[in-house]
């Protein structure tokens, strides 16, 4: 069963049509750079871009990332802030003409991880993060997703935990990997003592890269682990949200 997702990011939008049979992309991912300022009309263009790259018409899946309830976009830390209370759902459903599902863009890649990949019949409390343009997570307790957690905006050292632990930081401040690694250390040290998970999963495109910082975070109780579906678990998440419309 071919269904297709989108995934929405600070720095991309990308998608492609997902085989749920066995979690992964049926064709190659089509991607087009997120507009800046990322407003709500620019980037469902790049939406629109990007399904009709295929000639997709269906049940169609999309992320965002920040805060959704009920369709509704309620937090906007790295888009423009005319998303703050938009009906995103259905201004996408209108745009393209098909069912829309709106989700958190790290609860989509959670879910396709515990599904299919990193976090496959993990119990006991998991918790994905998507290290990116922010940092994005995924709270699941004995396989049940908690939704919106936005574990990337914790206060550390003065500062929400994405400005000096996420990819982008990394990146902005030409950080070593051993400098990155210990900070990204120091926030899964507060993750967990606040939450005592069993397992974190690490996403984004860091995902590709483990042995460039793993051996830097140490002193974790937790088991550490990278995404195994990587920067694809969003579109995978996305695409099994809308499998259910």
């Amino acid at each position: 069963m071919n269904v297709f997702g989108v995934d929405i990011g600070g720095t991309g939008i990308k998608g492609a049509p997902v085989d749920l049979d066995k979690g992964e992309l049926s064709e190659e991912r089509y991607k087009v750079l997120t507009p800046h300022p990322a407003t709500p009309d620019s980037v469902i263009e790049g939406v629109h871009e990007v399904v009709t790259h295929f000639g997709y018409s269906g049940p169609l899946g999309v992320t965002f990332p920040g805060v959704v309830v009920d369709g509704v976009t309620r937090t906007a830390a790295n888009v423009d802030k005319g998303w703050v209370g938009l009906d995103a759902r259905t201004q996408i459903s209108e745009k393209l003409g098909m069912p829309v599902v709106l989700l958190n863009d790290a609860d989509a890649a959670g879910v396709a991880e515990i599904t299919f990949g990193a976090g496959r019949g993990r119990g006991g409390t998991v918790i994905l993060l998507t290290l990116g343009t922010g940092i994005g997570s995924a709270l699941f307790v004995d396989g049940r997703l908690v939704p919106n957690t936005e574990l990337g905006h914790l206060e550390l050292h003065g500062h929400d935990a994405e400005k000096r632990a996420s990819a982008k930081a990394r990146e902005d401040e030409d950080l070593s990997w051993e400098h990155w690694g210990h900070r990204l250390r120091k926030y899964l040290a507060h993750v967990e003592m606040l939450f005592s998970p069993d397992l974190f999963v690490l996403g984004g495109g860091i995902s590709r890269k483990p042995e460039k910082f793993m051996q830097y975070i140490t002193g974790i109780s937790a088991e550490i682990v990278p995404a195994e579906l990587q920067n694809n678990a969003g579109i995978v998440g996305a695409a099994m949200a809308a499998a259910k419309l």
